[in-house]
């Protein structure tokens, strides 16, 4: 037996799970508490953030809905300065929904394959050119978007929408009759590439993550690189494409200014996705609330509670989606 190590003066040591407890209620060290007491209370004023304008957006719009003569949830008509005032949500849900869904039927098999490309196929000094070029598009403001989609995209899309409506026209959802290209379609053009950043970053540091030893397994059975990609990659990444879509989701349901500047919205529903009409949540705010009675602003909350409310269930799913796949930390070891 060693017997330096044997000190009776010493303190008898602590078992682990204690010394675990010590350090996550932060009585090490003085700087410890600081940081813990610094941090705790960042995350509950975070909390009374969020309570503080859910209970304001609740407030006002209680107000609002009160007084409406209409249906606020299946009412086409919007005129909250009327007598009686009158105002629903129905063409700016359908609105909201219909653009994003265009978007992201667009922009996530896009963001996917660019982010297979750079992981996988791309050498490494393209693939980190790529993925800087589109670490650059997310740092592009919604208003030069908006600028861009309105002055480049919208005059350039006649062909597009002709073809569509040649081959396709008979469906009546792309049914065009020869106004201008500023349509839910055009809107959703636009979300899809606002939004293909986020989509393409996360997939891409997800894909990152797939254990080596599987890709090993797969080529050392002999299977190839789309193989592998198939066996191996999507069915590990596929939880984080979810979460990385619908994170992309979030941001195409309240983008306000780019959508304002290519829409030409009529307040009525078009059964064709080529014509003018509807509108979202986030533009109809955004338009109207200048010029607004204070019964217009009441109205317009609500319909901001709406989008608040679906906001944040898109983004907690996103978040419950996230927690369930526990395998992408150290999936690299």
């Amino acid at each position: 037996m060693d017997i330096s190590t044997q000190n009776p003066a010493a303190p008898p040591a602590l078992p682990p799970d204690v010394e675990r407890k010590r350090a996550a209620r932060g009585a090490t060290r003085p700087g410890d508490r600081v940081f813990l007491g610094l941090s705790r209370g960042s995350g509950i004023f975070v909390l009374v953030l969020m309570a503080a304008i859910a209970g304001f957006l609740t407030y006002r719009a209680i107000l609002a809905i009160s007084k409406d003569e209409a249906n606020f949830l299946t009412s086409f008509e919007w005129n909250p300065s009327g007598v009686p005032p009158q105002f629903g949500i129905a063409v700016l849900a359908f609105g909201t929904v219909v653009s994003s869904v265009i978007a992201m039927a667009i922009a996530v098999p896009i963001a996917v394959g660019i982010a297979l490309f750079i992981t996988h196929y791309a050498p490494r000094r393209l693939g980190g050119t790529i993925a800087y070029v589109i670490d650059l598009l997310a740092a592009v403001p919604s208003i030069i978007y908006g600028l861009w989609g309105a002055l480049i995209l919208v005059p350039h899309l006649d062909g597009l929408y002709g073809w569509l409506d040649d081959y396709l026209g008979w469906t009546g959802i792309l049914e065009w009759n020869g106004g201008a290209p500023r349509s839910m379609f055009t809107v959703g053009i636009l979300l899809a590439i606002m939004i293909l950043p986020i989509i393409t970053n996360v997939s891409r540091e997800v894909f990152r993550q797939v254990p080596r030893m599987h890709e090993e397994a797969a080529l050392a059975l002999g299977a190839t690189r789309w193989e592998v990609i198939r066996m191996s990659v999507l069915p590990f990444g596929r939880s984080g494409v979810i979460s990385a879509s619908m994170l992309g989701l979030g941001r195409a349901l309240g983008e306000t200014m780019a959508v304002a500047m290519v829409l030409s919205p009529t307040f009525d529903i078009s059964a064709s996705l080529l014509d003018p009409g509807g509108g979202t949540f986030a533009q109809n705010i955004a338009s109207k609330f200048n010029e607004a009675t204070v019964m217009g602003r009441d109205a317009l909350i609500a319909s901001g509670l709406v989008l608040f409310v679906i906001t944040l269930l898109v983004n907690g799913a996103a978040r419950m989606i996230i927690a369930r796949r526990k395998e992408y930390s150290g999936a690299n070891a």
